[in-house]
């Protein structure tokens, strides 16, 4: 018997993201979620980031080629013609990876198009960074069928500013208006109260996605895994809905299961008990 011949082949899902070097985040973190939810990861590196430990933990950040992102695009694309229709974005960081990343997507059809809108790098240089947010919004977002974004990156997004449950709704509904994609909009530790709470919106269907706050800090990896989560579980069969509420599960047991390490920040750990 081949391969070919079992029933019960995996889901297959693309990352297309940055390699983040403590593991905690990035195309380490989708990886490993991937794996966790049992789905076939890939993924396609767009940039190197490491932590600097001398610079208060600021990244150092250096772009993968454009040429040699789209070289792993066209490998990937070909080698899984047919079966592969489900993709998370991650961190890009230059106007020419999201051209470069953009042109691969419109090359075939996807079935889902998981978003999670890393506006900004720490350690960038402020034009640039201005430069490849403008470029994520005019052409990745319009690509997307389910958008991420913390709570940052919700106003950016919505062009509000956000303080309440409410308000993180309204961006939420904004932001969809504005993309035509589903929407879980993170509130996260950065909303008061004693819960974290998210909110999922497809244009009809509004819900609130709650856990109880683990720590009031946020954890390296949190919002790169619920991406990926999301997209394994669409990739999976999943619904929007059902994808959120299962990330959302997830990545609360990987918070609660926290790395500690030397640097001022935990991980996300994926592997915990469930």
């Amino acid at each position: 018997m081949t391969f070919t011949d079992y029933a019960t082949a995996p889901a297959i899902t693309l990352t297309i993201a940055g390699s983040e070097a403590t593991g905690g985040a990035g195309a380490q973190a989708d990886l490993k979620t991937f794996q966790e939810l049992g789905v076939y990861g890939i993924t396609a590196l767009t940039c190197i980031v490491s932590f600097d430990p001398r610079d208060n933990w600021n990244h150092r950040f250096v772009p993968v080629e454009a040429q040699v992102i789209a070289d792993q695009l066209e490998a990937i694309q070909t080698c899984y013609a047919g079966s592969l229709d489900t993709v998370k974005l991650g961190m890009m960081g230059s106007p020419a990876t999201i051209d470069t990343v953009a042109a691969a997507l419109q090359a075939q059809q996807w079935k889902h198009v998981v978003l999670d809108p890393v506006l900004i790098c720490k350690g960038q240089e402020p034009g640039h960074a201005l430069d490849t947010d403008r470029a994520l919004k005019t052409a990745l977002l319009p690509l997307a069928t389910f958008v991420t974004p913390n709570h940052f990156e919700a106003e950016s997004l919505s062009g509000m500013s956000i303080t309440s449950i409410e308000d993180l709704t309204e961006a939420a509904r904004l932001i969809h208006a504005a993309s035509g994609a589903v929407v879980l909009a993170k509130g996260g530790v950065r909303i008061e109260g004693p819960e974290a709470v998210d909110v999922f919106y497809d244009g009809e269907t509004t819900e609130l996605l709650s856990a109880p706050k683990v720590g009031e800090v946020a954890v390296s990896g949190a919002g790169c895994s619920l991406a990926a989560a999301v997209a394994a579980e669409l990739a999976k069969g999943a619904t929007p809905l059902e994808a959120a509420r299962a990330a959302k599960d997830f990545v609360t047991a990987g918070i609660r299961n926290r790395v500690a390490s030397a640097a001022p920040f935990d991980a996300v750990w994926q592997g915990g008990p469930r």
